[in-house]
């Protein structure tokens, strides 16, 4: 008899661009795009639409429904595409869009379970091999 897994897969997981602004311990805001300079930016319009955002939000936050879904489905693992590094680095690749979170943040992963981070993605190497 064989047993049956249940595995939750979830694409593209970004914890920057603003989502890191929101927690407890915010990196550097600074960005090197085209028409956004500072992740706070991302914070304002998202604000302009939905309006106001607890800061700083409490970890759970960022994951919206998505908590209580995988409440329900009880996965037997969480995985998720982790579009984001996880660094205080400030070199920048050159790209135009560069994804990170503080360290500091780290329990947002933690606060939704995730079992298993995948990091084979363009935005692995955002910061250069060191971030």
């Amino acid at each position: 008899m064989s047993a049956i897994i249940t595995l939750s897969l979830c694409g593209d997981v970004m914890l920057g661009r603003g989502i890191d602004q929101i927690l407890p311990h915010p990196g550097d805001p600074a960005l090197r795009e085209a028409y956004v300079s500072s992740a706070r930016t991302y914070v304002a319009l998202a604000e302009s639409v939905n309006g106001p955002i607890p800061q700083p939000a409490d970890y759970a936050y960022v994951w919206g429904d998505a908590l209580a879904e995988w409440r329900r489905l009880a996965p037997d693992a969480r995985i998720v595409n982790l579009e984001t590094g996880i660094t205080t680095s400030r070199d920048y690749a050159p790209k135009g869009i560069h994804y990170k979170m503080n360290p500091r943040n780290i329990a947002c992963l933690t606060a939704a379970g995730i079992d298993c981070c995948a990091l084979a993605n363009n935005h692995v190497l955002d910061f250069g091999a060191r971030g």
